[in-house]
């Protein structure tokens, strides 16, 4: 698989940041983005999977393998986030709970 550059530039270009930004929450330095975008150098797959994780989009889309560019999962660490981390834990668990939350969240988004 070889990583397409282009695709990087859309899923960057769709969450409306510039390069800079997106060097920022990759955590690396402005040149090396830049030089992923213009295909001057291959991320590695443990730097692509990081960022289709950042960016919510998948390795397959940024490898050219399917053109559905948002990823169907969202990954909660319960290092950046513990409180949503123990409350998707215990929706899972528990339905009753699960229940409940979802049709408050209805309610709220409906309400906005």
């Amino acid at each position: 698989m070889k990583f397409c550059p282009e695709r990087l530039i859309t899923v960057r270009e769709n969450l409306g940041i510039n390069k800079a930004d997106a060097a920022r929450r990759l955590n690396i330095s402005a040149m090396a983005y830049g030089r992923y975008e213009k295909g001057e150098r291959e991320p590695s797959f443990q730097t692509v999977s990081y960022i289709a994780q950042e960016f919510n989009t998948t390795t397959d889309y940024l490898y050219g393998q399917t053109d559905e560019m948002t990823s169907q999962n969202i990954i909660i660490s319960k290092n950046d986030d513990e409180e949503l981390y123990d409350l998707v834990k215990e929706l899972k668990v528990n339905p009753d709970s699960r229940k409940a939350v979802l049709a408050y969240l209805k309610f709220f988004l409906k309400e906005k």
